[in-house]
Order: C-alpha cells, then structure tokens, then sequence
C-alpha cells in the first residue's frame, strides 16, 4: 500500500529523536550509531511495517558507527531521512548510498559544527554569561543554559529540514572547497573571539619592583608599555602548549594553572 511522504509531524519526531537522544546510548566502539537507529524507528514502522526483512536492513545500516557534531551533523540526518523515504517508495536510490552519505559527511560536518558551536556560540554566550554572573548573580548561569537552549535547538532543527529539502544536493555545499573556506572562516573567527575574552576576562598582573636609578617601578607598568595584557596572553600561550603538544586533560590544565597561580601569589609575584 502507497504509505506516500513524511509528514510535518514525522519529520519533527525524527528530528527531536536524535537531536536529543544523540549520546544518550553510546560505546566507542558505535558512538551515536545507537541514537541513529532509535531515530528510525518510527520510520520503519510506517513504510516497512509489512516488509520485515527491508524493516531490519534499515535498522542495521543505521546501527554502524557514527559521530560529528550532534547539533549542526542535523543536516545529515535530514539528507538521509530523504534518501531513505526515496528507497521506501521505490525510488532509484541504491541502498548503500545513506550509509556512504554518512560516511563522508561525518566528517566535514565535524570540522564546521565544532567550529561555530565551541569556537564562536559557546565562547560568546559564556562572555555574556560571566558579565551577569558578576557579584554571584544567578541570572548568568541561567542565561547561558536558556540562551544555549534556543539557539542550539533553533540551529539542530534548520539543520534538519533543510537538509531534508536538500536532499543528495547538499553534498555539493556540505563538503569541497566551499566547506574548507566556511570551515577556515569559522576558525579564524572563533579565534579571534577567544583572544577577546582571554583579553577582556583574564586579569593576571605582577607586584614585583624594579630599580630605576634611585627609584623603583612597578614592573606591571613597564609591561604595560611595551606589551599590554601580556601576562594573560602568557598564561593562555601555557594553557594551549600543555592541552596540544603535552596533551593534559582540561582538569590538569586548570589544577597547574592554580598552582602557578597559588605560588605567584605565596612568594609575591601576583
């Protein structure tokens, strides 16, 4: 029987079924592969209801490994949600070709999901969230979760459908030499975001005095001079040195920037 188009309403559960279980079931072995097949679920029961054995292939090609960015990787879900419904109504799209789309999109998708989500949204929100949070108001922190709530919900659903309208033709944006300028553009931003707020956000200054003559000056404003914010920018140059080249966990990071800290302050540094 012709179960004919998604509907609004189906598209909407497939969409909320991974954008909000995406690593709710997860092994490294899979990652978000368990998620990717509890989205399809509804699906198989609508076109495959009768057709156990298609019902299973369905499932099982969706069950193999998958990760990339869960809020912007909608757009995947939304490609392949339209390739699946053209092979459920007979269409001409080989079976293998969702599996192939996420193999190749994971990636790309990756690289500019994570990009504009943790290098331009996330720093940004927390900027202002930090500026709130001043004096222990509780309204900072209960912005950035509202805040990150919407837009990263508003972000993971325009993923979907367009993806979903775009069918197969978004490979051709998705990924080649348009995503590599999206990707190093959203890099080059989010660095410069970040600069911002180690600037504006990390105060680090020194008490130590040196002699000038007969007299002594503070050496901060010596610094100040030549380097402005110097000491802030040395402590973030640390910070990134041990997470790239030395590969310490952030908790590590943060337990030797206290130390330094701690230290700076016992024999009079800061």
């Amino acid at each position: 029987m012709e179960k004919g188009r998604l509907t609004k309403k189906e598209l909407y559960q497939i969409w909320t079924r991974f954008g909000f279980t995406h690593l709710s079931s997860m092994s490294y072995e899979k990652l978000q592969a368990h998620s990717w097949a509890y989205t399809f679920i509804p699906f198989a029961r609508k076109y495959y209801k009768d057709r156990p054995e298609e019902k299973r292939d369905l499932l099982v090609r969706h069950s193999m490994f998958y990760n990339t960015e869960p809020l912007t990787g909608q757009v995947v879900n939304g490609i392949v949600t339209s390739l699946e419904e053209d092979i459920a109504l007979d269409g001409d799209v080989p079976e293998e070709m969702p599996t192939n789309i996420k193999t190749t999109l994971m990636g790309p998708i990756a690289g500019v999901g994570d990009s504009f989500i943790q290098g331009i949204i996330v720093p940004i929100l927390l900027s202002i969230a930090m500026g709130l949070s001043a004096g222990g108001n509780p309204l900072g922190p209960i912005f950035y979760i509202v805040s990150f709530g919407i837009i990263g919900t508003l972000i993971s659903y325009f993923a979907f459908m367009n993806g979903y309208k775009l069918g197969i033709n978004a490979i051709d944006v998705i990924i080649g030499e348009n995503a590599k300028r999206i990707t190093d553009a959203f890099n080059t931003l989010g660095i410069m975001v970040v600069g911002a707020l180690a600037a504006s956000y990390i105060s680090l200054t020194t008490k130590l005095e040196i002699p000038l003559g007969e007299e002594v000056q503070p050496l901060q404003d010596v610094l100040d001079d030549i380097f402005p914010q110097v000491l802030p920018l040395g402590m973030v140059l640390l910070a990134w040195y041990l997470l790239a080249s030395k590969q310490m966990s952030a908790t590590k990071v943060i337990l030797v920037l206290t130390i330094i800290s701690a230290i700076g302050v016992i024999i009079g540094v800061f």
